[in-house]
């Protein structure tokens, strides 16, 4: 009896995906749930486990190829019954080793981390011809949210690169090539010469002759490919062709010549993977929302002396300090139900309202900036708030959050003020309708009661999808905030 091994649901908006790696070869045993392969997606790696014991028979999708959601991967049968027929391979595939070079081994792309499939050479830190030790560095990738070194698998002499300093390569790819023969030292000149083509070949995927008739008579260039290997199919370009006028314009206007003495003293640095994807995030959402701010400014004497009182007494019971960010947090769900479309989003021509809270809060690391996402903040409490948050902060600053951590947000919270920011207008993380900017806090005169006294303040602003959100939602949003976090008794009678 044979049992299929299929692709799994690859995640929201996710259609097709890479096979990476396959773990286990034609005839191997398995055992139930064991992982049998790993596919890649622009978004996350999957594994795959195997649906029930027995021997791998057959494996349809080869490293490499793409496959689409509930496409077939493999066989497996059961009780080891296809075993012996498999078994003929087995040995082919033990001859093949020598044949690809006895003494010749693959350096290849490391795991990268959670939901991370591809990265960018950074630096090689030998040359073909060079040798080196056991666990020595070879090179540095960097990915979005990590960089991640190479050690040498064994000691011996780089004989090729496969990929150059500013190439992309996925994760379980080949790098260069290694011999731990010696007698490979004294030919550095045959390994460059070897490397030489393999640069050349940077762009040896022919794209689908109808995509590049399509693309010479509307005079497209630079056409995203889905096929293979990036290869542009039909449906690129038309896609291409269809997408809104907009696009173009976020293309950057050519760089001012600057005057010799001044070229040389200049220093250009290629951005950082993670800083392109903020890059184009951030204009995508300035050309798409109709964006506006409003602001206003919040007394936080009586927050502040809350949180004094009772701060020892909350980190003693729940291990965790109380901060601001819970009381703002929790302001912000309580005005999110009285101006419900703060939290909705817009979908073609519907509106989509929200009835939970999935608080984005916005959090600062060394290669950027990301946004871990609370799920149904509104049925939190300030403790688990904050235990939340202090979670997704650490895995931040580690580069180790998965792309699910950072997906499903309705309402975002974005804290300049723990870099000294007075005042600032926060831009919207699309397809969300607001996001509410909290600034320093500072001592300032103010008017109460016709005297004049020294109060804690903070300037609140929220940025808001004029489309959707008009301006009376987002003054009477802005202003329930200010109510809760003056007086934090409103949070409890739910006023």
């Amino acid at each position: 009896m044979m049992t299929e091994v299929r692709v799994p649901t690859l995640g929201e908006s996710v259609t097709e995906a890479t096979v990476a790696t396959w773990f286990k070869k034609p005839g191997d045993t398995v055992a139930q749930d064991e992982m049998l392969c790993e596919l890649e997606t622009d978004k996350v790696t999957v594994e795959v486990p195997a649906p029930a014991a027995g021997t791998l028979s057959e494996i349809v999708a080869n490293e490499g190829d793409t496959v689409g959601v509930d496409a077939l991967l493999a066989q497996i049968s059961a009780g080891g019954e296809a075993a012996p027929t498999k078994a003929a391979p087995a040995p082919q595939a033990q001859e093949a080793a020598p044949v690809s070079g006895g003494n010749e081994m693959d350096i290849m792309v490391p795991t990268l981390g959670e939901s991370v499939t591809e990265a960018t050479v950074s630096t090689w830190f030998k040359k073909p011809g060079e040798a080196f030790v056991a666990d020595e560095m070879l090179c540095e990738l960097e990915t979005d949210k990590v960089s991640v070194e190479v050690p040498a698998p064994a000691a011996g002499v780089l004989t090729t690169v496969l990929a150059e300093e500013g190439a992309t390569v996925e994760a379980g790819g080949k790098l260069a090539v290694m011999s731990t023969d010696a007698s490979a030292a004294p030919a550095p000149a045959p390994a460059a010469a070897a490397a030489a083509p393999v640069a050349a070949s940077g762009k040896d995927v022919e794209d689908a002759p109808s995509a590049k008739k399509l693309m010479a008579e509307n005079n497209l260039t630079d056409v995203q490919g889905t096929g293979k290997d990036g290869r542009v199919m039909k449906e690129d370009v038309l896609k291409a062709m269809a997408a809104p006028a907009p696009a173009t314009v976020a293309a950057a206007p050519p760089r001012a010549p600057v005057a010799a003495d001044q070229a040389a003293r200049e220093e250009r640095v290629k951005m950082t993977r993670l800083r392109q994807t903020i890059a184009r995030r951030l204009k995508e959402s300035q050309n798409t929302a109709a964006m506006l701010t409003t602001y206003n400014e919040v007394d936080m004497t009586e927050v502040m002396a809350l949180r004094n009182e009772y701060k020892d007494l909350f980190l003693k019971k729940h291990g965790v300090k109380l901060g601001f960010m819970s009381f703002f947090t929790k302001a912000c769900v309580h005005a999110l139900k009285e101006v419900p479309e703060v939290n909705a989003e817009i979908d073609g021509t519907d509106v989509v309202y929200k009835n939970y809270v999935n608080m984005g809060i916005a959090a600062g690391t060394p290669t950027g900036l990301v946004v871990p996402v609370l799920n149904d903040t509104d049925q939190m409490s300030f403790a688990e708030i904050e235990k939340a948050i202090a979670e997704k902060g650490a895995k931040a600053r580690d580069g180790k959050l998965s792309m699910e951590e950072m997906q499903g947000g309705t309402f975002t919270i974005s804290n300049g003020g723990v870099y000294g920011s007075l005042m600032s207008s926060p831009i919207l993380n699309p397809p969300q309708s607001g996001i509410l900017g909290m600034h320093k806090i500072q001592d300032r005169p103010m008017a109460i009661k016709g005297e004049v006294v020294i109060r804690p303040m903070m300037y609140l602003a929220l940025s808001y999808d004029h489309r959707i959100v008009d301006g009376k939602g987002a003054v009477t949003f802005l202003v329930r905030v200010k109510e809760a976090l003056e007086d934090p008794r409103r949070l409890l009678m739910d006023l």
